[in-house]
């Protein structure tokens, strides 16, 4: 995990030996550590670089690391500073197609993996301004995080309703969210596919301003019931996908109306 935060093998390595013991030489770090001695030395300084690390210059040197508080603070400090400078250097990047401005409607773009599904699905609600339809597949989907999201977009006065697949997990989201619509789908393709060999389900279905949609799909067979999260992702009111999905979850959640089907 420290590796994860930006330090290299040989300094994790130390680090960990030094947090294990109130101090020690770079002989004491090498034989807990099993880093190479002539190596512990260039992983201190760098440790020390970072304010992970104190030195006493005595004979021989004698090291410590500081308090755990004090590291996760300085490598979250850290982290934190890398991820300014990144989104400051992307930010800042020249786009190379000038010319073409004109915003494509009917894309459908793939998402894949929990992550990049759950970060549009914040980005899609945190952007609403009228209207989010949500209708949610697994119970891992709900999490605290998203009910804190759509309780913020209910509170700028953002229309939410919820749609879930069973009567239970209808209960649990309106404990959580007892200002918001929820009932149960009359979408009855959610919870289970008509194939006798498909194990795919639908993990969620979101739709933005009736003008973005997101859904996503799984097997189960991880311990939290979802793996392999795949996903979809379409913009346009003349979407073609986004025309369709709107019109299914019309049908599924009774309060919606579809306006075009109001103008037919």
């Amino acid at each position: 995990m420290l590796q994860q935060l930006g330090l290299k093998e040989y300094e994790a390595k130390s680090f960990v030996a030094l947090a294990r013991r109130q101090r020690g030489t770079a002989k004491d770090i090498s034989e807990t550590s099993e880093v190479p001695r002539t190596r512990v030395y260039d992983a201190i300084r760098v440790l020390e670089s970072k304010g992970l690390v104190e030195t006493q210059h005595s004979n021989p040197q004698i090291f410590r690391a500081v308090s755990i508080d004090e590291a996760v603070n300085t490598l979250q400090s850290e982290y934190a500073e890398r991820t300014e400078s990144l989104r400051s250097a992307l930010s800042g990047l020249e786009p190379t197609d000038k010319g073409d401005s004109t915003e494509a409607t009917h894309e459908v773009w793939s998402i894949s993996g929990d992550q990049g599904i759950t970060s549009r699905t914040q980005q899609l609600i945190e952007g609403s301004t009228e209207e989010l339809i949500l209708v949610v597949g697994h119970e891992s989907v709900f999490t605290d995080q998203l009910a804190e999201q759509l309780q913020a977009a209910q509170e700028r006065d953002v229309n939410v309703i919820i749609g879930t697949v069973d009567e239970d997990l209808q209960a649990t989201i309106q404990d959580a969210l007892p200002s918001v619509e929820v009932f149960v789908s009359g979408l009855d393709w959610l919870s289970r596919s008509p194939l006798p060999d498909d194990d795919t389900e639908i993990s969620r279905l979101l739709l933005a301003d009736r003008e973005a949609i997101l859904v996503s799909s799984f097997t189960e067979t991880r311990a939290d019931g979802r793996e392999h999260e795949q996903g979809i992702f379409g913009r346009g009111f003349d979407n073609g996908l986004v025309a369709i999905t709107r019109r299914l979850m019309a049908t599924g959640l009774l309060s919606v109306n579809d306006p075009e089907a109001e103008e037919a």
